[in-house]
């Protein structure tokens, strides 16, 4: 690998240096010659603090201009960030700073007041993200240096700071680049090692596969940046890229996000389903079913005209100059997905796993089939293993460029995982007559029929989650037979006039039609409700350990 990660970052600094990089909703842009200055400062504040090439650092905060640019000071920098998410709670942060090694942690305000610093001893240093406020120090000098850090760095450039002075780590593929902690569904977290060849390959990707972004497009920032598509594909590919990356600060609501598209009209939008669909619940289908919209549906020409509308309508609100949406993290609701290829809609879902810092398969919008999650990307390989002989559904295996090194201080899980160079990435997938990949389930979520059927408990989600009043779903097995956990869309009940025990019954109902669609092996025994949604990793999956 003659490219570096570290070298496209500098790179675009140096080409886009007057362009604007980051910005805050509701404040300044932040250009790259800023941002650039501001990764210089925390280079000698790092030094200062003796920190060495490979030395872990943790940071823990919302997602930020502040946030950003300290993590790409640690990475221009050599040593290892440790990003943890900012809705851990308390004992899962403190963990993790111990468990990595971490000699200094940034955290924000909100992170501060909830962890208890004498839970993290080996700490040499806590930072304020942001303002780079000293916290604590073993070493009183930093506090002050930190304190003083703009005549410092107008001492170390006396002459004003230039594309001259941009400095780099000069990395080597196999080199840690990150430490990145899963929250999974399965409530267990390791810390995945990620070298810089995994970040590269997918930034590098992610440039040749997407051309019509430009300097000065904006991208909006939804996901947590501690996560890998966050951090890969909403904040480095777009800084590599020239263009800038505008970070919410809070919760996107669908009265947030219409603002922050208004405003950015991004050409490119990364989002879990849950989003998309929300808001074609509320813009699209009312509509779609007014009686009179129902009957013209129906008729051959004025129904795609009526799509070609509603296709307008749906850009508009995403900005206007939408080109792309790219989803990944769960199944995209099989109606909704219906109802987006009719009207030919630019969307696509992607297929990733941290360990892959994330893409494993990927194909734009135009190429994408249903339910199908793209093709393998550049750089990786994959196969699967099946089961049991001749089944075409299997574990997926992957290898190549973007596969991590293994889970820190975890010899016996990366042994588990890797096998002759070939990773397990623990999902149930198939691949088509033209290469393209469909995601059967987890491994560890499936399900033994009576006669040892393989029973997919995603597939059993996505038909009831297709059915009248069902926001969300989750299928168990409980002593060999199927109970769906099913919390109603109480919302949609309301805005059709009906209260709480008709949306209820209603879902209660549906147990009959749905066991018409499935096999005499895999049909729901029980419905159970739920008064609220069921609780989720920051990629909005649920955690299924949670509920048996």
């Amino acid at each position: 690998m003659t490219e570096s990660l570290n070298q496209l970052l500098k790179t675009s600094i140096l080409k886009n240096w007057d362009h604007k990089a980051l910005c805050d909703a509701g404040k300044e842009a932040i250009s790259f010659r800023e941002m650039a200055e501001k990764i210089a400062q925390l280079h000698l504040i790092l030094q200062e603090a003796g920190i060495k090439p490979q030395d872990k650092v943790a940071i823990c905060g919302r997602n930020s201009a502040s946030w950003s640019i300290t993590f790409l000071a640690l990475m221009t920098y050599g040593a290892v960030p440790v990003p943890i998410l900012n809705d851990f709670k308390a004992d899962s942060i403190h963990n993790i700073v111990n468990h990595s090694d971490a000699r200094i942690f940034w955290a924000d305000d909100t992170t501060l007041n909830n962890v208890t610093l004498s839970e993290m001893t080996a700490l040499e240093a806590v930072i304020q993200l942001g303002t780079n406020t000293v916290v604590y120090s073993r070493e009183a000098q930093l506090a002050e240096y930190a304190q003083n850090i703009k005549q410092h760095f107008a001492e170390r450039y006396p002459n004003g700071y230039s594309k001259e002075d941009v400095v780099v780590h000069d990395e080597q593929p196999d080199e840690i680049a990150l430490i990145n902690y899963t929250s999974g569904s399965t409530g267990f977290s390791k810390g995945v090692i990620l070298p810089y060849r995994a970040l590269w390959s997918n930034v590098r990707f992610s440039i040749d596969n997407i051309s019509y972004l430009k300097a000065d497009d904006g991208m909006i920032n939804m996901l947590p940046l501690a996560h890998m598509y966050g951090l890969a594909i909403e904040m480095l590919f777009p800084l590599c890229k020239g263009c800038y990356v505008y970070f919410l600060g809070k919760t996107p609501s669908p009265k947030i996000l219409m603002a922050a598209f208004a405003q950015v009209q991004p050409k490119l939008i990364i989002a879990v389903p849950l989003i998309l669909e929300k808001i074609i619940r509320s813009k699209v289908l009312p509509a779609l079913q007014k009686p009179l919209l129902k009957v013209l549906m129906h008729i051959p020409g004025i129904n795609n005209i009526i799509l070609k509308k509603v296709r307008k309508q749906l850009i508009d609100a995403f900005g206007g100059r939408l080109e792309m949406i790219v989803m990944g993290g769960a199944a995209l609701n099989g109606e909704i997905e219906d109802l987006l290829r009719r009207m030919k809609f630019p969307y696509t879902v992607g297929y990733g796993m941290t360990e892959c810092a994330p893409l494993v398969a990927y194909a734009p919008w135009y190429e994408i089939k249903k339910a199908s999650c793209g093709k393998i990307v550049d750089r990786m390989e994959a196969r699967i293993v099946p089961l049991q002989e001749n089944d075409k559904v299997g574990e997926l295996w992957v290898r190549g460029t973007n596969t991590m090194l293994g889970y820190y201080k975890n010899e016996e899980a990366t042994k588990s995982t890797f096998k002759d160079g070939w990773m397990n990435t623990g999902d149930l997938c198939e691949f088509d007559k033209d290469g393209f990949l469909y995601i059967r389930g987890r491994n560890k979520n499936l399900i033994l029929g009576p006669s040892g059927q393989n029973i997919y408990p995603e597939e059993i989600e996505d038909k009831i989650n297709n059915m009248p009043y069902v926001a969300e779903s989750l299928v168990v097995d409980r002593e060999g037979q199927l109970v769906a956990l099913i919390y109603p869309d109480y919302e949609k009940g309301k805005q059709d006039g009906l209260d709480a025990d008709a949306v209820k019954q209603i879902v209660l109902d549906n147990r009959n039609e749905l066991n018409k669609q499935l096999p005499t092996y895999s049909r729901i025994i029980k419905i159970e409700l739920r008064d609220e949604e069921f609780e989720k990793t920051p990629k909005r999956s649920i955690r299924r350990f949670m509920y048996k």
